[in-house]
C-alpha cells in the first residue's frame, strides 16, 4: 500500500491522507503523536506505550507530512520528532468513517448464521488442526466468523477435550471442575444432565464475567435422538431489530437477571441485558437461558409488560427451526461455541437402548484470538 496525496490542514491539527487505491482518511495530530512508531513513543520489543497522553504536548501539530516508500513521514511540532508510518498500518486503523448508523451491528470478522450454514463448512478434523498451522487457523476462524467450529476425528479417551483446548488457549474451571460430564444422572444438580430436550441457550449467564467459549466433546452417542443445535444469538438479536425496533431497544436497555444455586454452597448470580451493546451500537453479547433466569426486578413498571412482549418474541425467534444449524456428534467429534453469542441446544434423548456420555469445558476467546493472531502473522510473512 503507499500514500498518493497528504495535506496539514491550516491550523496544523488534522492531516488528510489518499492512499493508492483512492481511499481518503483524517488523522488528528494528536491521535498520530499518540501512535507514533518511535522507541520512545513504543517498545520495539512488545509494542506497548512508554508514554501516557499526559507526555504529549499540549497543542501537539503537524510540522511536515510526505509520502515516503511504502507509508509517510511526519514531524511533530513543538518536539521536532519526526516518524514513519506504515501506509497499511494507517489504512488499517482509520476512525474517519461513517459507522452502520444503526445499533445492532456485528463485530469486525462476524458473520450472522441462520440454519441454511452448512455444518461442513466449518469443520476440520482433529489430525489436521493439531499438525497443519493452516487447518487450526482456519478452525480458529470460524469461531471468530460465525461464533461456532466443530471437529472431527478426535481420541475418545475420557479428558479428550483438554488437548483441543491446548491447541489455543487455557482451560477456565469453574465450579463444575475443569470439565463436566454430560449424561443422564438419577438426581442431577442440572437439567443438562437428563435426557430431556433442552431450548437453544447460551451457558453460565450468571457468571459476571461469562465464560466466553464453551466445548462440548462426544465419547458416545448410540442414544436415539440427541442431536445438537446452533442458533446464533447475533442474527436472532438483528432479526428482532429488523421487525420490531422497540422489541429490541427494550431487550438491549434494561437488564435480566440470572441466578443458579447449586450443591456445596455455590450461589452464582449476575445482572446484565439479555442483548447487550457497546456504546456505538455494537452486539457485544446475547444472554439467554430460561432455565437460569432470575426475577425481573430492573425493568420500570411502565415497560415490564412490553419487555415480556419482546422477551416472548425473542424466544419464538430462537426457537424458529430456520434458525438452527443441526448435527449430531460422533465419538471423537466435538463443536465449540462463542458462549457471548452463540446458543447451543439438544433434542430429547432415550435413557434406554443406547448410551449419550459428552464431557464439556469452558475456555476465553482472549486466548482464541491470540493463537488465531499469530498464526494468521506468521502466514502473511511466509507469503511475503
Amino acid at each position: 500500500m503507499s500514500v498518493s496525496k497528504v495535506d496539514i490542514s491550516a491550523d496544523g491539527e488534522v492531516l488528510a491522507i489518499t492512499f493508492g487505491d483512492g481511499l481518503a482518511a483524517r488523522y488528528h495530530a494528536v491521535w498520530l503523536r499518540d501512535n507514533a512508531p518511535d522507541p520512545g513513543t513504543r517498545d520495539p520489543a512488545n509494542g506497548q506505550r512508554l508514554i501516557t497522553v499526559g507526555d504529549i504536548p499540549g497543542g501537539v501539530k503537524l510540522g511536515a507530512a510526505k509520502p515516503v516508500p511504502g507509508g509517510i513521514e511526519i514531524t511533530f511540532a513543538p518536539e521536532g520528532l519526526t516518524v514513519t508510518f506504515q501506509a497499511d498500518w494507517l489504512r488499517d486503523h482509520r476512525y474517519d468513517r461513517d459507522g452502520d448508523g444503526s445499533a445492532g451491528w456485528l463485530p469486525d470478522g462476524a458473520e450472522a448464521f441462520t440454519g441454511s450454514l452448512d455444518p461442513m463448512s466449518v469443520t476440520e478434523s482433529f489430525g489436521e488442526i493439531s499438525t497443519d498451522d493452516a487447518a487450526l487457523a482456519r478452525w480458529l476462524g470460524h469461531v471468530r466468523r460465525y461464533g461456532l467450529a466443530i471437529l472431527t476425528g478426535g481420541p475418545t479417551e475420557s479428558g479428550s477435550l483438554l488437548k483441543v483446548v491446548d491447541l489455543f488457549g487455557y482451560v477456565r474451571e469453574t465450579n463444575y471442575g475443569r470439565w463436566f460430564e454430560v449424561r443422564t444422572e438419577i438426581d442431577p444438580s442440572n437439567l443438562a444432565y437428563t435426557g430431556l430436550g433442552l431450548q437453544a441457550h447460551t451457558d453460565n449467564p450468571y457468571r459476571d464475567p461469562v465464560p466466553t467459549l464453551q466445548i462440548l466433546y462426544c465419547l458416545e452417542n448410540s442414544a436415539e435422538g440427541g442431536e445438537s443445535e446452533a442458533v446464533d444469538g447475533f442474527a436472532a438479536a438483528r432479526r428482532l431489530r429488523d421487525e420490531d425496533e422497540e422489541a429490541f431497544r427494550l431487550l438491549a436497555s434494561h437488564c435480566a437477571r440470572f441466578e443458579y444455586r447449586g450443591r456445596g454452597g455455590v450461589h452464582l448470580a449476575a445482572r446484565k441485558p439479555v442483548i447487550e451493546l457497546a456504546p456505538d451500537g455494537e452486539l457485544v453479547a446475547v444472554r439467554f437461558n430460561n432455565r437460569s433466569a432470575a426475577p425481573l426486578t430492573d425493568v420500570p413498571f411502565e415497560a415490564m409488560a412490553g419487555y415480556y412482549a419482546a422477551l416472548r418474541r425473542f424466544a419464538e425467534i430462537v426457537d424458529d427451526p430456520a434458525m438452527a444449524v443441526r448435527f449430531k456428534l460422533e465419538p471423537g467429534e466435538c463443536f465449540i461455541v462463542d458462549n457471548t453469542r452463540v446458543m447451543h441446544a439438544r433434542t430429547a434423548y432415550g435413557a434406554s437402548g443406547g448410551s449419550r456420555w459428552l464431557q464439556g469445558c469452558y475456555a476465553d476467546r482472549d486466548g482464541l484470538y491470540s493463537t488465531l493472531s499469530v498464526l494468521e502473522s506468521a502466514m502473511r510473512k511466509a507469503a511475503e
